[in-house]
């Protein structure tokens, strides 16, 4: 049986080794999935404004394309809070590892900004139901 986890310092301990990584930034939004059943000029517009062609490509592909367009605005927005300042819509964008884990994918001048404030890893979770779509971002930096 493996030795049980403790903390050390705040942290948790695995072995002798100990996590140095701190929580930089924290952002949360929620979306009303309703807000994104678009007809077709509306979507043609956001698309255009907001949406990367990734996550396009990615929600039409999918059924409920609505709870997918409200996740990624939601995870947008979230990513912008974590961060703690407006960042151009489409300069931030969701895609996705081979596995299907939703990852923050930065653009333009905003890839530089994870090394300016320190960032060494952005996380993201997506959910939604048919009538809301959620997100958190955590930056992680080091100690």
């Amino acid at each position: 049986m493996p030795a049980p986890r403790k903390l050390v310092g705040g942290r948790l301990a695995t072995g002798s080794l100990e996590s140095r990584a701190m929580v930089i930034g924290l952002g949360l939004d929620l979306a009303e999935v309703a807000r994104y059943d678009f007809d077709a000029a509306r979507l043609a517009w956001f698309a255009r404004k907001v949406y990367t062609d990734e996550e396009m490509a990615y929600a039409l592909g999918k059924r409920n394309r609505a709870e997918r367009l409200a996740g990624f605005f939601a995870a947008k927005e979230a990513t912008r809070k974590a961060f703690g300042h407006a960042i151009p819509w489409r300069l931030v964008g969701v895609g996705h590892e081979s596995g299907g884990k939703p990852v923050v994918r930065l653009y333009g001048w905003a890839t530089a900004l994870p090394l300016r404030r320190g960032v060494t890893a952005m996380h993201l979770t997506i959910t939604h139901t048919a009538a809301m779509a959620a997100a958190v971002v955590v930056l992680e930096g080091a100690e």
